[in-house]
């Protein structure tokens, strides 16, 4: 059995990007930058993909990656989700990548090499709400040419390139070629903006004979990565709330030290640990190429989901007014929480597909 502790490779890997994120990532800069008309980071984008090579972690090292596993991209996600950064990763480094992985031929190949490097950000054209095994093939290929619309795409209006599932196969396409119109959407979660993508005679390359299998498996390997991210909102919420209601007094005494609220903080620190467990189970399942990958994903997605909801509303009222605030990011997370506990399917779906891989279905 694998050991699912943390590394010391991996602990070096979370402490420089905690150290990134820290000098370029605070909470006062996300609060500002989604305020305005382009709430991704290109600056922090590029300061992950240049400066430490993070968008390539899931690519061999022959096309320019790093030749890395889904233990250290989730480290990566951790501590992402602890700042609610708004950069393309999960759905250009883990989603899109893991799709093209599974794809043989030169175009896979080249566009991997691209997406590696960060100067190209891949979107997979699937709704974000999309969970593993269902079916995403909306839009039309005849003679190489798309025609279709697909709705709340998240991160669509950073892609560089999307790779669009049909029923004759996956085909690649250009953002910027003609035929493509990006329709950015109201979204929820700000720093994870959803867009739909309308294709209109839009010229694509092949990818792969069929779309089917090579989706699946991104989106279960965004499934199981989600949940780390997942991890990352809840400790944020965990921690910046203790240190809270340290501080904040009434009746001459520190609220936290009131027993109703020691109790929904130790209830909420086991969600957390638990979170945590079933996080770095799926993400070891996938490094490994478990044959039980599905089952752990689902799983961590089961428990991950709500739990960080929980933790984002607990941290929300026991802020009291302040956490009221446009000014306190707390509702940022709360976004992201709940944006997350849809994405890639809901808690609901995949506690229906755990239960059919383990043969529990409802009588």
């Amino acid at each position: 059995m694998s050991d699912l502790l943390y590394s010391e490779e991996e602990e070096a890997l979370r402490s420089a990007v905690r150290d990134l994120l820290t000098d370029h990532c605070d909470a006062a800069a996300v609060l500002a930058r989604v305020e305005t008309a382009e709430p991704h980071d290109r600056e922090l984008w590029k300061a992950l993909t240049d400066g430490m090579g993070l968008a390539g972690l899931l690519v061999p090292e022959e096309l320019g990656g790093q030749g890395a596993t889904h233990r250290e991209a989730a480290v990566v996600l951790e501590e992402l989700g602890r700042a609610v950064a708004p950069v393309p990763y999960l759905t250009s480094a883990v989603v899109a990548t893991e799709t093209l992985l599974a794809c043989e031929g030169e175009a896979a190949r080249e566009l991997l090499v691209a997406l590696a490097s960060g100067r190209t950000v891949g979107v997979l054209a699937v709704p974000l709400s999309g969970a593993p095994g269902d079916d995403h093939a909306g839009v039309q290929e005849r003679d190489g040419v798309l025609r279709g619309r697909v709705t709340a795409v998240a991160d669509a209006a950073t892609a560089d390139v999307f790779l669009v599932p049909t029923a004759t196969g996956l085909f690649a396409v250009d953002a910027a070629r003609d035929g493509v119109t990006v329709e950015p959407a109201a979204s929820l979660d700000l720093t994870r903006p959803l867009a739909a993508v309308a294709f209109d005679g839009a010229h694509a390359r092949a990818l792969a004979p069929e779309a089917g299998p090579a989706v699946a498996l991104g989106l279960r390997a965004g499934a199981g990565l989600l949940a780390s991210e997942q991890l990352g909102v809840a400790e944020w919420c965990l921690t910046e709330t203790v240190g809270y209601v340290k501080e904040r007094h009434q009746f001459n005494r520190p609220v936290g030290s009131f027993q109703a609220l020691k109790h929904r903080l130790a209830q909420l620190w086991l969600e957390v640990v638990n979170t945590r467990a079933a996080a770095r189970n799926a993400a070891d399942a996938l490094a490994t190429g478990d044959v039980g990958s599905g089952l752990a994903a689902a799983l961590a997605q089961a428990y991950a989901a709500p739990a960080a909801v929980r933790a984002a509303e607990e941290a929300l009222q026991l802020h009291g007014g302040i956490g009221m605030t446009w000014e306190h990011p707390v509702h940022l997370y709360l976004k992201r929480a709940k944006a997350d506990a849809i994405a890639y399917g809901t808690a609901g779906r995949h506690r229906a597909a755990l239960a059919e891989l383990v043969d529990l279905q409802a009588p």
